[in-house]
């Protein structure tokens, strides 16, 4: 693995060396890659113009990220940040220089890389999504295929932005990125086929949230007992990161399994809320007013949920705000904010009669 990561660190000091010009390109890419994006931007938008697309994206969304990091911590991935300081391989040579940046700095393992099996599962369920609404007619046709061969043209080069960007930051090697392309693509296939999530019960969210949960949380204790510690890449984030305030709780394993098991559960009881029955599901719901009253005021909401920053100083009780709060914002979401649309909209109705 060693020769691997070697090759890896080489492609990352050559993006670094040949396009440095393109750092905040690089940044911004991944800051949109991460799942936050797709929970408090892509979900509003796809959830309101089409329920299904919107909890789909959730569900592909939660279960990749639960699989990756069961794969981060039984691959136990390197990093290049912290791997290029603590290996033998270069002897008595001096390691290449690689630089930092203020997301450098994850604290998990690397192998998958999350934000690109996040970004492939995501895109991937917005252009098959995308393609069965716009190409369900007339599939032959000459503007169909070049709608297809776009669509997906822009897939894969975002697929290729992200990856670039999370080798040049030096977040992941090249390897990692790839797989973490492919394991994507995968979930997001898989949920394509599956067709039982979009009218399951309430149980069954609340079911599946604490099995994710509890299925992680005894894997980690299990190997904790037999003397793995799953937790051993903050010593190494600590320890190799250039500056300790670019080290962030909010990138440990727990703190994202919470955030995603806490989104999965506000969407399960909100989908389940008098309020969503009665305007999503009613005549209202019909309505393209209606819709993009909810697209706006739901990523207004969302964004202001995101932006509220929860004590750091005790661990667990940050984990448990995470959950409360990732719930609380798609609980609004789903049923609080359409409902109190529906009701805005009737009673303006109810004035003009």
């Amino acid at each position: 693995m060693d020769l691997l990561h070697s090759v890896g660190v080489q492609a990352t000091c050559y993006l670094q060396e040949s396009l440095m010009d393109f750092r905040d390109w690089f940044l911004f890419i991944s800051a949109a890659a991460d799942l936050r994006t797709t929970f408090f931007v892509f979900f509003p938008i796809c959830f309101h113009l089409k329920e299904s697309v919107g909890i789909r994206l959730i569900w592909v969304a939660v279960i990749g990220d639960w699989l990756n990091l069961v794969f981060k911590w039984i691959l136990f991935g390197q990093r290049p940040y912290w791997w290029v300081h603590e290996t033998d391989f270069y002897g008595n040579a001096p390691p290449p220089v690689i630089q930092q940046f203020p997301i450098t700095c994850e604290t998990g393992p690397g192998s998958p890389s999350g934000h690109a099996m996040g970004s492939s599962g995501v895109y991937y369920v917005l252009v098959t999504a995308l393609l069965s609404q716009l190409l369900p007619l007339q599939p032959n046709t000459l503007i169909a295929r070049c709608l297809h061969g776009l669509l997906w043209a822009g897939f894969w080069a975002v697929q290729v932005c992200v990856c670039l960007s999370r080798v040049f930051l030096a977040a992941h090697f090249p390897h990692q990125v790839i797989s973490g392309v492919v394991s994507g693509m995968v979930v997001a296939e898989v949920f394509v086929r599956i067709r039982f999530i979009y009218n399951t019960s309430l149980w069954h969210y609340v079911g599946t949230t604490l099995f994710l949960f509890g299925f992680a949380l005894v894997f980690y204790l299990l190997l904790k007992m037999l003397g793995v510690d799953l937790l051993w890449t903050l010593e190494k984030a600590h320890k190799w990161c250039e500056r300790p305030e670019w080290v962030h709780i909010d990138t440990t394993p727990f703190a994202s399994l919470l955030r995603n098991l806490g989104i999965l559960f506000g969407l399960g009881v909100g989908l389940h809320s008098p309020l969503y029955a009665g305007s999503c599901k009613g005549k209202q719901g019909r309505r393209w007013t209606f819709r993009l009253s909810c697209i706006v005021v739901s990523l207004l909401i969302l964004h202001l949920f995101d932006t509220f920053e929860l004590p750091t100083d005790r661990e667990r009780l940050f984990y448990a705000l995470t959950f409360c709060k990732s719930a609380c914002a798609h609980i609004c979401a789903v049923a609080l904010i359409p409902g109190g649309i529906s009701w805005l909209l009737r009673q303006a109705e109810k004035k003009d009669l």
